[in-house]
């Protein structure tokens, strides 16, 4: 398959098929600037076949116990595992998503295998009304939609739909047109997986086309998603316009790191500038502001330039590279501006640009949308670069000189999916950690460094609800009560 292109196709009632008008877009390789797919645009009909495709299928699909569900999960399990080869170097060549960096399969098999033997839902029961029985049932939506980012669509295809089908539901999942094609070779296994038609759907195109008609679609029961703040709003106004639908979102992030003057330096520089130029930037939890204690800054940003210059550019799909483009022109556009606007602000700046490996392929020789990683400093609290999520390599290094300060500055944000500190004071790691207005505080660590079995979301404008191994399933699940008089209990 290497090196010819694509012609995917959109996953409807278990056949592989174009959408309804024959329209497709071209996929970019944002290395080579190559066409490498040619992309179907869901239509209005589509995203109703898909939709009508899952309500006809739920039925049979929630009858079933546990462990029926389970075993087509724990197939596609093995799948991924014996195909993550591909699924990387498609990631590379849609995105720009270096291989060497890839544990999205193993992220994923281990959900799907989990959600396999795991889901189990069950509700409660009571005896403390005399007189009455009752109890309390989870029961699935129905059809759900999934709504997947493109900076790592196969963790979030495995996340969102690996829980929501074990309870019960049938999904309807609509890709990243950005980064499409991991989630088109997953649709080619389900059928071959066991799972009967309707039960997964998966459909490629624009969020104005398809994104919207299944966020205002009033067969959709629940909708999760992970992307935007702004996207999230639009989704949520949308549920508000249609039918209440729940909503489950994962948004932005402007993630602060504090590193107290007592820290491990050498782990803190390391750790942080992995965190910010990790797949390029693109990461909602990057820690794009860090707040350095004053008396440490020379020493910090000395070392943290020499460690970001040092990264390898170039061609994604190779796995000497850790340092790969921006996913498309709108993305690479949008970081170049940022950077002007920066350099235009009156702070310090180091452009590791003229240091870093492969630097041609990043100034004009070549078509790839690499930017190499900038370091601004001494940049207004109040500057776009300080308040705006860039999605890509650019960090602000401020500094800050009392607890209190510091504590302040990573909160002025409406932001609050990560933050981090760094400080070998346990008491203050847990004071200041309490004191961080975000959904998860990494304390001598930081993203992407998680826990899968602990909530994942954000605070603010970070998102609403949580995601994890043990979380999950609950936002694919309603509540019932049942209240059932029997008059001889209590007596």
């Amino acid at each position: 398959m290497k090196g010819q292109q694509i012609e995917a196709q959109l996953l409807i009632n278990n056949k592989l098929v174009l959408a309804s008008d024959n329209a497709t877009f071209d996929l970019h390789s944002p290395h080579t600037g190559e066409v490498v797919a040619k992309i179907p645009e869901a239509t209005l009909d589509d995203v109703e076949s898909a939709v009508a495709a899952a309500q006809n299928a739920f039925p049979a699909w929630a009858s079933l116990s546990p462990a029926q569900r389970g075993a087509p999960l724990k197939k596609i399990a093995d799948m991924i595992m014996a195909e993550k080869d591909e699924l990387a170097r498609l990631d590379a060549i849609a995105m720009g998503r270096p291989v060497s960096t890839y544990f999205d399969a193993t992220y994923a098999a281990t959900h799907f295998n989990y959600y396999a033997e795991a889901s189990y839902p069950q509700g409660h029961t009571s005896l403390n009304t005399p007189g009455f029985l009752n109890m309390s049932l989870r029961q699935p939506f129905g059809v759900v939609a999934i709504i997947i980012p493109w900076n790592a669509p196969l963790v979030f295809f495995s996340k969102k739909v690996a829980p929501a089908v074990a309870a019960g539901n049938c999904v309807v999942v609509k890709s990243s047109e950005k980064a499409p094609l991991s989630s088109w070779k997953l649709a080619q296994w389900i059928e071959k997986c066991g799972f009967p038609p309707g039960v997964i759907n998966v459909l490629s195109g624009h969020g104005q086309t398809s994104g919207n008609a299944l966020a205002m679609h009033m067969k959709v029961r629940a909708l999760s998603f992970t992307g935007s703040t702004r996207t999230g709003r639009a989704i949520q106004i949308a549920s508000a316009k249609s039918n209440l639908k729940k909503v489950v979102f994962e948004l932005g992030g402007k993630s602060p790191a504090i590193i107290f003057e007592d820290a491990d330096l050498e782990q803190a520089v390391k750790e942080t500038e992995n965190s910010i130029n990790w797949n390029s930037g693109q990461t909602c939890m990057a820690n794009s502001r860090i707040y350095v204690a004053e008396s440490i800054k020379g020493k910090f940003i000395e070392a943290f330039a020499k460690l970001a210059g040092s990264r390898k550019m170039g061609d994604p799909t190779d796995s000497n590279v850790n340092h790969g483009p921006q996913a498309d022109k709108v993305q690479h556009e949008a970081v170049k501006r940022y950077i002007a606007l920066g350099k235009e602000s009156g702070g310090e700046v180091i452009d590791t640009g003229a240091k870093a490996n492969g630097a041609a392929n990043a100034n004009g020789d070549s078509k790839s949308l690499t930017v190499h990683p900038v370091i601004f400093s001494n940049i207004p609290e109040t500057s776009p670069l300080v308040k705006e999520e860039i999605f890509g390599p650019v960090v602000v290094i401020n500094t800050f000189k009392t607890e209190d300060e510091a504590i302040q500055k990573a909160n002025d944000t409406e932001f609050g999916l990560y933050a981090a500190l760094y400080t070998k004071d346990l008491e203050r790691a847990i004071r200041v950690g309490k004191k961080l207005e975000s959904g998860m505080v990494g304390i001598n660590c930081t993203s992407p460094t998680g826990c899968w079995d602990l909530p994942f979301g954000g605070w603010k404008g970070s998102g609403t609800g949580r995601e994890s191994l043990l979380e999950s399933m609950d936002h694919y699940l309603e509540v019932k009560s049942l209240y059932v008089r029997c008059p001889g209990i209590g007596v």
